[in-house]
Protein backbone atom coordinates (compact mmCIF):
# COMPACT_ATOMS: atom_id res chain seq x y z
CA UNK A 1 0.00 0.00 0.00
CA UNK A 2 1.35 3.45 -0.93
CA UNK A 3 1.59 6.43 1.38
CA UNK A 4 -1.21 8.19 -0.53
CA UNK A 5 -3.45 5.14 -0.12
CA UNK A 6 -2.63 5.19 3.60
CA UNK A 7 -3.77 8.82 3.76
CA UNK A 8 -7.01 7.98 1.96
CA UNK A 9 -7.72 5.04 4.26
CA UNK A 10 -6.86 7.07 7.35
CA UNK A 11 -9.45 9.68 6.37
CA UNK A 12 -12.06 6.99 5.82
CA UNK A 13 -11.26 5.58 9.25
CA UNK A 14 -11.44 9.03 10.87
CA UNK A 15 -7.89 8.98 12.29
CA UNK A 16 -7.10 12.68 12.57
CA UNK A 17 -3.63 12.53 14.12
CA UNK A 18 -2.59 9.65 11.86
CA UNK A 19 -3.77 11.49 8.75
CA UNK A 20 -1.74 14.57 9.65
CA UNK A 21 1.34 12.47 10.33
CA UNK A 22 1.01 10.75 6.96
CA UNK A 23 0.54 14.05 5.14
CA UNK A 24 3.70 15.40 6.79
CA UNK A 25 5.58 12.27 5.76
CA UNK A 26 4.40 12.68 2.18
CA UNK A 27 5.51 16.33 2.14
CA UNK A 28 8.90 15.49 3.66
CA UNK A 29 9.30 12.71 1.10
CA UNK A 30 8.95 15.20 -1.73
CA UNK A 31 5.46 14.30 -2.95
CA UNK A 32 3.82 17.16 -4.85
CA UNK A 33 1.26 18.89 -2.56
CA UNK A 34 -1.40 18.78 -5.29
CA UNK A 35 -0.85 15.04 -5.62
CA UNK A 36 -1.29 14.65 -1.87
CA UNK A 37 -4.50 16.63 -2.15
CA UNK A 38 -6.00 14.77 -5.10
CA UNK A 39 -4.73 11.21 -4.57
CA UNK A 40 -4.75 11.28 -0.78
CA UNK A 41 -7.25 13.71 0.76
CA UNK A 42 -9.76 13.84 -2.08
CA UNK A 43 -9.59 10.10 -2.60
CA UNK A 44 -10.47 9.58 1.06
CA UNK A 45 -13.28 12.14 0.91
CA UNK A 46 -14.82 10.47 -2.13
CA UNK A 47 -14.69 7.08 -0.39
CA UNK A 48 -16.46 8.59 2.62
CA UNK A 49 -19.10 10.09 0.32
CA UNK A 50 -19.75 6.75 -1.38
CA UNK A 51 -20.20 5.01 1.95
CA UNK A 52 -22.48 7.78 3.20
CA UNK A 53 -24.65 7.46 0.09
CA UNK A 54 -24.98 3.73 0.78
CA UNK A 55 -26.04 4.48 4.38
CA UNK A 56 -22.99 2.64 5.67
CA UNK A 57 -21.48 5.78 7.18
CA UNK A 58 -23.01 7.86 9.98
CA UNK A 59 -23.08 11.66 10.02
CA UNK A 60 -20.82 11.72 13.08
CA UNK A 61 -18.26 9.57 11.26
CA UNK A 62 -18.40 11.89 8.26
CA UNK A 63 -17.75 14.89 10.49
CA UNK A 64 -14.65 13.24 11.93
CA UNK A 65 -13.39 12.46 8.43
CA UNK A 66 -14.01 16.09 7.48
CA UNK A 67 -11.84 17.15 10.42
CA UNK A 68 -9.07 14.87 9.15
CA UNK A 69 -9.13 16.74 5.85
CA UNK A 70 -9.48 20.24 7.28
CA UNK A 71 -6.57 19.83 9.69
CA UNK A 72 -4.42 18.20 7.02
CA UNK A 73 -5.18 21.07 4.65
CA UNK A 74 -3.58 23.45 7.13
CA UNK A 75 -0.30 21.65 6.41
CA UNK A 76 -0.74 21.86 2.64
CA UNK A 77 -2.23 25.36 2.29
CA UNK A 78 1.07 27.32 2.31
CA UNK A 79 2.42 25.07 -0.44
CA UNK A 80 -0.72 25.39 -2.55
CA UNK A 81 -0.65 29.19 -2.63
CA UNK A 82 0.66 30.87 -5.79
CA UNK A 83 4.17 32.41 -5.85
CA UNK A 84 4.36 35.23 -3.32
CA UNK A 85 2.22 33.39 -0.81
CA UNK A 86 -0.86 35.58 -1.33
CA UNK A 87 -4.31 34.22 -2.20
CA UNK A 88 -5.47 35.11 -5.71
CA UNK A 89 -8.93 35.91 -4.37
CA UNK A 90 -11.53 35.12 -1.74
CA UNK A 91 -14.59 32.93 -2.21
CA UNK A 92 -17.55 31.95 -0.07
CA UNK A 93 -18.99 28.49 -0.52
CA UNK A 94 -22.08 26.81 0.84
CA UNK A 95 -24.93 24.41 0.17
CA UNK A 96 -28.17 26.34 -0.26
CA UNK A 97 -31.05 26.56 2.21
CA UNK A 98 -32.92 23.30 2.71
CA UNK A 99 -29.98 21.15 1.58
CA UNK A 100 -27.75 19.38 4.11
CA UNK A 101 -25.37 17.64 1.68
CA UNK A 102 -21.77 18.79 1.81
CA UNK A 103 -19.51 16.15 0.24
CA UNK A 104 -19.57 17.83 -3.17
CA UNK A 105 -19.12 21.24 -1.58
CA UNK A 106 -16.11 20.02 0.35
CA UNK A 107 -14.49 18.61 -2.76
CA UNK A 108 -14.88 21.90 -4.62
CA UNK A 109 -13.61 23.75 -1.55
CA UNK A 110 -10.42 21.70 -1.53
CA UNK A 111 -9.92 22.21 -5.25
CA UNK A 112 -10.37 25.97 -4.91
CA UNK A 113 -7.88 26.06 -2.05
CA UNK A 114 -5.42 24.13 -4.19
CA UNK A 115 -5.64 26.98 -6.71
CA UNK A 116 -4.69 29.55 -4.08
CA UNK A 117 -8.22 30.82 -3.46
CA UNK A 118 -9.07 31.76 0.14
CA UNK A 119 -12.32 30.20 1.34
CA UNK A 120 -15.11 31.35 3.65
CA UNK A 121 -17.06 28.15 4.25
CA UNK A 122 -20.69 28.94 5.03
CA UNK A 123 -21.59 25.28 5.57
CA UNK A 124 -24.92 23.72 4.65
CA UNK A 125 -28.55 24.90 4.68
CA UNK A 126 -27.33 28.44 3.93
CA UNK A 127 -29.93 31.23 3.46
CA UNK A 128 -29.39 33.53 0.49
CA UNK A 129 -28.69 36.50 2.78
CA UNK A 130 -25.68 34.71 4.24
CA UNK A 131 -24.09 34.65 0.79
CA UNK A 132 -24.82 38.37 0.47
CA UNK A 133 -23.30 39.01 3.88
CA UNK A 134 -20.13 37.12 2.90
CA UNK A 135 -19.72 39.48 -0.05
CA UNK A 136 -20.47 42.63 1.94
CA UNK A 137 -18.62 41.83 5.16
CA UNK A 138 -15.94 39.29 4.19
CA UNK A 139 -15.03 40.77 0.81
CA UNK A 140 -15.76 37.60 -1.16
CA UNK A 141 -15.38 38.05 -4.92
CA UNK A 142 -16.53 34.56 -5.85
CA UNK A 143 -19.83 33.12 -4.62
CA UNK A 144 -20.05 29.32 -4.87
CA UNK A 145 -23.38 27.71 -4.09
CA UNK A 146 -24.46 24.13 -4.58
CA UNK A 147 -27.75 22.27 -4.59
CA UNK A 148 -27.70 18.50 -4.33
CA UNK A 149 -31.47 18.05 -4.45
CA UNK A 150 -33.86 18.95 -7.26
CA UNK A 151 -36.16 20.50 -4.65
CA UNK A 152 -33.46 22.97 -3.55
CA UNK A 153 -32.35 24.07 -7.02
CA UNK A 154 -34.64 27.19 -6.95
CA UNK A 155 -32.55 28.41 -4.00
CA UNK A 156 -29.65 28.98 -6.42
CA UNK A 157 -31.77 31.51 -8.29
CA UNK A 158 -32.76 33.11 -4.97
CA UNK A 159 -29.10 33.61 -4.07
CA UNK A 160 -28.47 35.42 -7.35
CA UNK A 161 -31.62 37.50 -6.89
CA UNK A 162 -30.54 38.43 -3.34
CA UNK A 163 -27.12 39.53 -4.62
CA UNK A 164 -28.82 41.67 -7.25
CA UNK A 165 -31.22 43.24 -4.73
CA UNK A 166 -28.28 44.05 -2.44
CA UNK A 167 -26.55 45.85 -5.32
CA UNK A 168 -23.50 43.56 -5.38
CA UNK A 169 -24.29 41.16 -8.24
CA UNK A 170 -22.06 42.98 -10.72
CA UNK A 171 -19.15 42.92 -8.25
CA UNK A 172 -18.94 39.14 -7.90
CA UNK A 173 -18.58 35.93 -9.89
CA UNK A 174 -21.28 33.36 -9.17
CA UNK A 175 -20.52 29.67 -9.56
CA UNK A 176 -23.24 27.02 -9.15
CA UNK A 177 -23.17 23.24 -9.15
CA UNK A 178 -24.62 20.03 -7.79
CA UNK A 179 -25.87 16.73 -9.11
CA UNK A 180 -29.24 17.94 -10.52
CA UNK A 181 -27.86 21.26 -11.83
CA UNK A 182 -27.20 21.59 -15.57
CA UNK A 183 -25.39 24.13 -17.72
CA UNK A 184 -28.72 25.20 -19.21
CA UNK A 185 -30.20 25.82 -15.76
CA UNK A 186 -27.10 27.78 -14.68
CA UNK A 187 -27.45 30.03 -17.74
CA UNK A 188 -31.17 30.48 -17.13
CA UNK A 189 -30.72 31.76 -13.58
CA UNK A 190 -27.82 34.03 -14.54
CA UNK A 191 -24.84 32.21 -13.01
CA UNK A 192 -21.36 32.94 -14.37
CA UNK A 193 -19.74 29.52 -13.94
CA UNK A 194 -21.03 25.97 -14.01
CA UNK A 195 -19.12 22.71 -14.05
CA UNK A 196 -19.96 19.08 -13.40
CA UNK A 197 -16.42 18.43 -12.18
CA UNK A 198 -14.67 19.89 -9.14
CA UNK A 199 -11.33 20.09 -10.93
CA UNK A 200 -12.79 22.01 -13.88
CA UNK A 201 -14.81 24.22 -11.53
CA UNK A 202 -11.67 25.32 -9.70
CA UNK A 203 -9.85 25.94 -12.98
CA UNK A 204 -12.71 28.11 -14.28
CA UNK A 205 -12.94 29.96 -10.96
CA UNK A 206 -9.24 30.80 -10.96
CA UNK A 207 -9.37 32.04 -14.55
CA UNK A 208 -12.45 34.18 -13.81
CA UNK A 209 -10.83 35.74 -10.73
CA UNK A 210 -7.64 36.55 -12.61
CA UNK A 211 -9.65 38.10 -15.43
CA UNK A 212 -11.66 40.15 -12.93
CA UNK A 213 -8.50 41.51 -11.29
CA UNK A 214 -6.89 42.24 -14.64
CA UNK A 215 -9.98 44.13 -15.79
CA UNK A 216 -10.06 46.19 -12.59
CA UNK A 217 -6.41 47.16 -12.99
CA UNK A 218 -6.99 48.36 -16.53
CA UNK A 219 -10.06 50.46 -15.61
Amino acid sequence: MTLLEDISNSIEEGKIRRTKELVKLAVEGGTNPRTILTDGLLSGLKAVGRRFDRDSFMVTEMLVSARCINESMEILKPMLLPPGGKPIGRACIGTVRGDLHDVGKNIVKLMLQSRGIEIVDLGVDVPSQDFVRAVQEDGCELVCCSALLTATMPELARVIRALREAGVRDKVIVMVGGVPVTAAYARRIGADIYSEDGFAAAEKAEAALREMHSRRKSD
